[in-house]
């Protein structure tokens, strides 16, 4: 378990990592992020709406899969803003590399196979837990248990699935910009090479 001030830096340095992933995503490539999931992790993004704003915001977090039911953890508590927005708003969407769902987000923290649940979805973190001072391979049952008190365990209750506009993949068309800017930028490379030797 982190101390607050290192908490605190954690939480800056995921906000930077989660705009990332989110970009990830919407280029595309949310399959490939996921493609080694005991190093990197399991990675999903939800789609929930602001408890302010009502506007619809987009957040990547960690996941597992249990006996086919969908569980996220929101691993620092209460204070998560996707947290806030779910209570408040329960209905979601989310991006997995399989697919794209509606869903219901459900706080289950007090259920009791919440700690073996939450193990997996540590488990399915891959650095994350590791990096937050949590080893949910090796710690025992009373270990894990205290440590991860503060945490949300939540289940995602998925309801239909989804396609259409603003899904994963959405920005996918500058992959070909990208790819056609590099491509120019190594061909005039090499024909300014050429003129010069």
């Amino acid at each position: 378990m982190l101390d607050p001030r290192a908490e605190k830096l954690a939480r800056r340095g995921f906000k930077y990592l989660n705009r990332f992933m989110l970009l990830m995503w919407r280029l595309g490539w949310g399959k490939m992020i996921n493609a080694m999931p005991d190093s990197m992790g399991r990675i999903m993004v939800i789609t929930h709406t602001g408890r302010k704003s009502g506007l619809k915001r987009r957040t990547p977090v960690n996941y597992a899969v249990v006996e086919g039911e969908l569980y996220c953890t929101a691993g620092f508590g209460v204070v998560s803003d996707w947290y806030k927005n779910i209570q408040k708003t329960p209905q979601v969407e989310v991006w997995l590399p399989e697919g794209r769902w509606a869903g219901e987000a459900e706080d289950v923290s007090a259920a009791p196979n919440r700690l073996p649940l939450m193990r997996q979805v540590l488990i399915g973190s891959g650095f994350v837990a590791p990096a937050m001072g949590v080893q949910p391979r090796a710690m025992e049952d009373e270990s894990l248990d205290k440590v991860t008190q503060p945490y949300r365990l939540i289940h995602i209750k998925r309801t239909s699935p989804l396609s259409g506009e603003g899904g994963p993949g959405d920005l996918a068309w500058l992959n070909w910009v990208l790819g056609g800017l590099t491509l120019t930028f190594l061909l005039l490379g090499r024909l300014s090479k050429g003129r010069h030797s």
